[in-house]
């Protein structure tokens, strides 16, 4: 049975300046996301699946058309609102981990919750119950530069959890691993789509994911193909 979507795209479009020129890197997509799919966007460097994310994300703002993320118009949302959005509704995993060095794998876990407004006990309480579901126990004192590659991506994804978002954007996110790890990590990730419900938009060059896809959007010159 078909679910209502948690992201409706109509004619979005987001253009830069390059030299003075004009340049779509998103081209009038329209675009419909269920909640609780995996979706992976597949496209070469420059296709625009990054830009696609970043606009889901709350992260830039559509030149053109209209974008809803949970009910919500993101055109309409001022800078306060958007933060709100991104803190509450969006778990964001990148290619670069992203992760502060001069603090312990538990406290990056609890950091989003804290800048949310949490209190300290149930941050704290949360990021050790994600440190247990990403085996990372034994890892919760140690600093980024102490653990490693893999690790660091499972810190980052316990950290994109923590405020129990409904849709989880991953950009690239096994590009810095090597290919056990990063089977690894697609696996965490398609275990979290699966057991809890959680939509994935995973943005990716590689066809490593494509199995795990309840769907594959490929992008092309920020058009859909």
């Amino acid at each position: 049975m078909k679910r209502d979507p948690i992201v409706t795209a109509k004619d979005l479009s987001r253009t830069f300046f390059l030299g003075g020129q004009p340049v779509k890197a998103i081209d009038n997509i329209t675009l419909e996301v269920e909640a609780g799919e995996f979706l992976v966007l597949k496209g070469k460097s420059g296709s625009g699946k990054s830009t696609l994310l970043s606009l889901i994300a709350g992260l830039d703002r559509a030149t053109s058309g209209t974008l809803k993320v949970s009910g919500m118009d993101l055109k309409q949302l001022n800078p306060v609102q958007l933060a709100r959005f991104r803190q509450k509704q969006i778990g964001m995993i990148f290619q670069s981990f992203n992760l502060l060095p001069t603090l312990s794998v538990l406290e990056n876990i609890a950091l989003p919750a804290l800048l949310a407004g949490v209190e300290s006990q149930h941050a704290y309480k949360k990021a050790r119950e994600l440190l247990q579901l990403a085996q990372l126990e034994h890892r919760a004192n140690h600093n980024p530069s102490e653990i490693s590659g893999g690790e660091m991506q499972r810190t980052a994804i316990a950290r994109a959890l923590i405020n129990d978002p409904a849709l989880i954007m991953a950009d690239e996110p096994t590009g810095n691993l090597d290919t056990k790890t990063g089977d690894r990590i697609l696996n965490f990730i398609k275990n979290l789509n699966r057991t809890s419900g959680r939509t994935v938009i995973m943005a990716t060059h590689s066809t490593d994911a494509d199995a795990m896809a309840h769907r594959i959007l490929c992008l092309k010159d920020g058009r859909i193909i």
